[in-house]
């Protein structure tokens, strides 16, 4: 008699089987976009613009042009419910619309047979099963953003092409997404640098007392 262990199983391979699952319901062009990144190929900018807005096109379900929080929060519930009934049918070997404890237990026993690290991953997921419900989804619109319109989503992306792409040829090399990359992350540090140098000093009393003034 088999024993049905759907939502435990589900919820231990979110991150093990999530990216196989969210590559089923990606839209094709983003797909091809990615499998070209992934390869080091050259990005043109259809496709870098169709990766930034793909996800707030398929969001818009009355086809306004914009889309609003309740949109947004309702196409994340719709992608997680898919990804859900994929990795069900991912465990479900025999297609009986039931996962057995044989069925759920595979995925362990081959991560076992790849040696230690797989089944350090397939304990990292299980382990991570509460924290995952209890706090994947926490509410974080950033309601100040909405409703975000699409035309001008797509005129940023536009831009941001624009910026990333040193030689104009239209395209985005491995070394401009590279060299886009780490501009953006010396661009955060120095925020970071900037936020820490002015936040006020906290002295031995406990009071917090001004900055020094940074030289010019």
């Amino acid at each position: 008699m088999k024993t049905i262990f759907a939502a435990a199983a589900v919820s231990a391979l979110m991150l093990t089987l999530g990216g196989a699952a969210a590559a089923q319901t990606t839209p094709e062009t983003g797909r091809q976009a990615r499998m070209a990144q992934s390869a080091g190929q050259p990005i043109s900018q259809a496709d870098f613009v169709q990766r930034r807005v793909e996800r707030l096109r398929a969001a818009d379900a009355n086809g306004d042009g914009q889309v609003t929080a309740e949109e947004m929060r309702a196409h994340a519930q719709a992608r997680r419910a898919e990804r859900r009934a994929a990795q069900f049918d991912r465990l479900d070997a025999d297609k009986d619309g039931s996962i057995s404890r044989a069925e759920f237990e595979a995925p362990r026993q081959q991560a076992r047979g790849e040696g230690r690290m797989g089944a350090a991953r397939w304990g990292h997921a299980r382990g991570g099963m509460k924290q995952g419900r209890m706090g994947g989804h926490a509410a974080r619109d950033g309601a100040d953003r909405f409703p975000i319109v699409i035309a001008e989503a797509e005129r940023k992306a536009a831009e941001a092409f624009a910026r990333m792409d040193a030689n104009n040829d239209g395209t985005l090399s491995v070394e401009e997404r590279r060299a886009a990359m780490q501009a953006g992350r010396a661009e955060m540090r120095q925020k970071r640098d900037t936020r820490r140098m002015q936040r006020p000093a906290v002295s031995s009393q406990g009071t917090a007392s001004p900055s020094a003034p940074v030289s010019e």
